[in-house]
């Protein structure tokens, strides 16, 4: 009887291996992505004085004279968040990376404070491919989830990472119990 050949298992046995890492690191730059990307939202509209309003509705008349049109707050308002959405990730250059040494988990940390000061970034990575890694998913994000964000950011506003980097979307379906101060 003939012993099988098992040479072809190796390369199976090693695609597999990396193509679980590489998701496993994808995972955790989609996480840091979406996560950095609501704390930079919160940010911004939380810089809007909350007494400027737009008007909202249509200004047609109606039969009776009057017209449907609203005045909304800025800050949360559809234009001012699809303002933001375009220029967001652009925020993320300000963070780098951080490895936990003993869970091996990757989180994304800013190293500029929103004044421009650089912050403790010892043991950090802030190479160019990690911010670029970065910066590109947060972009993909905002362009599969504009929507989702949009809708949440209008109406909520507590637990926006969960709500839209777990439970939403998957982004983070392993990071559930991150804390919100983390990044």
């Amino acid at each position: 009887m003939a012993t099988p050949n098992v040479h072809w298992l190796l390369p199976i046995v090693m695609v597999s291996f990396l193509t679980c890492a590489l998701a496993r690191r994808g995972q955790g730059v989609r996480c840091g992505a979406c996560r950095a990307l609501v704390d930079e939202m919160e940010w911004e509209i939380s810089q809007v004085n909350p007494k400027k309003t737009i008007q909202k509705g249509s200004f047609r008349i109606n039969p009776d004279g009057s017209q449907s049109i609203v005045e909304v707050p800025y800050a949360r308002s559809e234009i001012h968040l699809t303002e933001l959405l375009e220029h967001v990730c652009e925020k993320m250059t300000e963070y780098g990376e951080k490895t936990d040494p003993e869970m091996h988990r990757k989180t994304y940390v800013r190293v500029l404070s929103r004044d421009g000061k650089k912050l403790d970034a010892s043991a950090t990575n802030i190479d160019k491919k990690v911010i670029d890694d970065l910066k590109s998913t947060c972009e993909h994000i905002v362009e599969i989830h504009e929507d989702e964000l949009i809708e949440l950011f209008s109406h909520e506003t507590e637990n926006v990472k969960d709500k839209l980097c777990s439970k939403r979307t998957d982004l983070c379906d392993h990071a559930v119990h991150i804390t919100h101060d983390e990044l």
